[in-house]
Parts: structure tokens; C-alpha cells; sequence
């Protein structure tokens, strides 16, 4: 009898067909389940295919045969570790085959935000036209600020080089002196890099932390021409906080792809003309969202005990639960 996986988001059709060849799959093909349904269709599940689903002690006690959740994402803020290791369930991201699509949506969020792109738009799209307004900040020759240097940061501050941009980062450790000199970055206090940058780019993970890693007493930091990118997670920026900013313009504008309590957001985003702001997207290419898929896939066949690579799954975040 073949093992029962939960596919609990719309993937490609080829994955599915794939995940079919070793399981009997329950598959969702509409939108986000509500937090009972996904509870209800995990209950008998031996492993689970997630985007963001939240997957707690709850979700663990009621589903007793399963064994690998397979998130399709590099974060998982959404997994509940702790209550993971206490049921013996692994846990698999899908971790650098992502890094230059996101970095490349991080430059398009910040030039956007520093060129007021999306302001414009609205505003020809509304029948008007103006050449002399719309002024925006240059991003060529200005100092970028990257707060977290992992793979992600480290191919956005690549990207620089084209731009003649200073670059500063900041980061839990600091990076080896040989990246620093390969990357002609500085490192900065998280302050230091708040005072100085002219746009903020946020790649750090979320963790408890992390919470509010940007908030009120930070964006008062940065300058009033300033921008800030958010492709990290939700929760990293108080969004309320950055609400008011832009408000009142104490920054110039920012880019933003994830939220708290996403899929909602904060309405009063809507009121704003100073964001461009995007429904978490930031790996949205057909190659790096079918790369991300499949390597899911590969983490519950193989975590599952399933096809010639049966064994130790290539992404596990809890790994010694395989010891167990």
C-alpha cells in the first residue's frame, strides 16, 4: 500500500504526477486551506508538501503517522522546530535555488521603490501625464545597505558592482575577510548602516529574534531620501511602524513583497503611493519555482523511505531526527 502525501498548495502538474508515482496524494488545487481544513486532510497523511502552511504541536498531534513535511520555501517560520523534534517529524526546505532570482527581484523592488515606478504608473494609467514631476533618488553611485550577508545578500551586494555603489552590510557575525574583499563590502553596526545607507535591503531569516528587526526607533535612523526592501519574511518590519513613515515621509519609499500575517496585510499599505508592494514573489520565475517544487519533492521520496535515493533527504532542518 503506498504512503498517503498531502500536497497542500497548486504545483506543477509534472511534480504531482512525480509525487504520484510512489504515493497516493491528496492534492489541493484551489487556495490556501484554512488552518482546520489542512489539519482535517493531514490527519492521515505519512508526509505533507507545504508553501507556508503553519505546522505546530496541534497540527503534529493530530496527524500520528506523519513523518516528513517538505516546505517549499528556504524559510520555515512557519514549522514549529521544537514540536517537530517532540513528534520525531522531520522537517526539508529548499534552500540556494533560489538565491539570484531573489536577488534579482531585490533590485527590482528597490530601483522601483528609489525611481517611483509604480507611483507613475497609477498615475498615467489615471489618463495624466507629467515629465517634470516624479523625481526620484539615483541608485548608481549611492550606498546600498544589506542587512544579513548570507547566499541571498551575498548575490545582491554582486549586483552592485554595475551600479558603482558603495556597500556596507550587517550581519550576526561578520563575514570572512576574503568575502568582504571578493564583495568590496564594509561592515557596520546596524545602526551605522540605518544612518548611512540610501537603500535598505533586508535578506535576514525570520526568527523571534529577528521580530521587529526594523521598526519605529530604526526607520527614525534612516535618511529622510532613503529607501527600504523587504524580501526576507513578514515580521522582520513592524509594519505600522513603516506605515507612519512613509506617511509622513521620514523615508522616501520602500519595497515590499512580504507581510505580517500574510496572505492579509495591512490595508493602510493600500493608502500609500511611496510602496511598490508585491504578493510574496520575490522566487517567482518559472525555472527557480519548478527547481524549488522539485527538490520538495525529492526531500519527501527520499525522506520517505521512497525510489533509488531512499535515505537521508537532501534538505532536512532537523536532521537528528533521522536517527531516531
Amino acid at each position: 500500500m503506498k504512503k498517503k502525501v498531502l500536497v497542500a498548495r497548486p504545483t506543477f502538474p509534472d511534480v504531482i504526477e512525480r509525487l504520484k508515482q510512489h504515493f497516493d496524494v491528496d492534492v489541493n488545487l484551489g487556495d490556501v486551506l484554512p488552518q482546520d481544513e489542512f489539519v482535517r486532510r493531514l490527519a492521515d497523511k505519512d508526509g505533507a508538501f507545504t508553501a507556508g502552511e503553519r505546522v505546530g504541536d496541534a497540527e503534529l498531534a493530530a496527524a500520528p503517522n506523519l513523518k516528513v513535511v517538505a516546505n517549499m520555501a528556504v524559510g520555515f517560520n512557519n514549522f514549529d522546530m521544537k514540536a517537530f523534534d517532540a513528534h520525531g517529524v522531520l522537517g526539508t526546505n529548499t534552500p540556494n535555488v533560489l538565491n539570484e532570482t531573489t536577488a534579482d527581484f531585490g533590485w527590482a523592488l528597490m530601483m522601483a521603490a528609489a525611481r517611483r515606478v509604480a507611483e507613475s504608473e497609477h498615475f498615467l494609467r489615471a489618463g495624466k501625464w507629467s515629465f517634470d514631476s516624479f523625481l526620484g533618488n539615483d541608485v548608481y553611485g549611492s550606498t546600498l545597505g544589506v542587512i544579513s550577508m548570507g547566499r541571498i545578500g551575498q548575490a545582491l551586494v554582486r549586483r552592485a558592482v554595475g551600479f558603482d555603489m558603495r556597500v556596507i552590510y550587517h550581519n550576526c557575525s561578520r563575514v570572512s575577510p576574503e568575502i568582504e574583499a571578493k564583495l568590496n563590502t564594509e561592515y557596520a553596526s546596524k545602526e551605522d548602516l540605518l544612518k548611512r545607507a540610501d537603500h535598505v535591503v533586508l535578506v535576514l531569516p525570520y526568527t523571534k529574534e529577528n521580530h521587529h528587526t526594523i521598526g519605529a526607533a530604526e526607520l527614525a535612523l534612516m535618511k529622510p531620501t532613503a529607501t527600504l526592501t523587504n524580501i526576507a519574511r513578514g515580521g522582520i518590519v513592524d509594519d505600522k511602524a513603516l506605515i507612519v513613515a512613509l506617511r509622513e515621509h521620514r523615508i522616501a519609499a520602500a519595497g515590499v513583497d512580504v507581510f505580517e500575517g500574510e496572505p492579509n496585510f495591512d490595508p493602510d499599505f493600500l493608502l500609500l503611493d511611496n510602496i511598490v508592494l508585491t504578493p510574496h514573489i520575490a522566487s517567482a520565475t518559472e525555472n527557480t519555482r519548478r527547481a524549488m517544487a522539485n527538490l520538495a519533492a525529492d526531500n519527501l521520496i527520499v525522506g520517505l523511505g521512497e525510489g533509488q535515493r531512499a535515505g537521508n533527504p537532501p534538505n532536512p532542518i532537523n536532521p537528528d531526527v533521522l536517527k531516531k
